[in-house]
């Protein structure tokens, strides 16, 4: 398993949507283990394909909430939600965070329950349902497949946040990115 540096935002690679898988072979399952390499050593919540410069829709998750440890792959992933909620996000509850975007936090409105159906890394159908941190994870990677960082869900003065952080960390130009557990980790 190898740690693969994570693109940060303003690579234009985290811009374009994914392709769909074809090919379940061994490089393949090397490369989800080595998304799941990745998260672990970046201590995130999940991790999309292209987040380490792969086109392939593919995302891991890894995290533990009020159900335990949930963990898995989803492949070709289809995404279903209850409403998205339309006013303002929760400054506390409502917190979310990306590996691409390190050490940044902002209030990011989702929808409660989530589910994700595809397929595993051996291509078997696979079905995820959750509801509160798992559908937020399950949300968030599914944004980045399609081409979608969170900091586009923000609305008012936290997208204006944003923005303005983005401009000051100079993350404007393509392939900047980090490698967690090395000098080069920015949070």
């Amino acid at each position: 398993m190898t740690v693969r540096p994570i693109l940060i935002a303003g690579d234009p690679r985290l811009s374009t949507p994914a392709v769909p898988v074809t090919v379940f072979d061994e490089e393949f399952a090397a490369f989800v283990e080595d998304l799941f390499a990745t998260n672990t050593a970046a201590d995130g919540a999940g991790l999309a394909a292209n987040q380490v410069g792969d086109p392939r829709a593919v995302f891991i998750y890894d995290l533990r909430d009020a159900d335990g440890r949930q963990r898995g792959c989803v492949v070709n992933p289809v995404l279903e939600t209850s409403e998205r909620p339309e006013t303002m996000p929760d400054p506390e509850d409502d917190l979310e965070g990306c590996l691409s975007v390190p050490g940044e936090w902002f209030p990011t409105g989702r929808a409660h329950w989530a589910r994700v159906t595809g397929v595993d890394a051996t291509g078997a159908p696979v079905s995820v349902e959750g509801t509160d941190y798992l559908a937020r994870c399950l949300q968030h990677e599914t944004d980045h497949l399609a081409g979608h960082l969170y900091l586009e869900r923000l609305i008012g003065r936290h997208r204006r946040e944003a923005r303005r952080m983005i401009k000051d960390r100079g993350w404007t130009v393509p392939g900047d990115q980090w490698t967690p557990g090395t000098s080069s980790d920015p949070r």
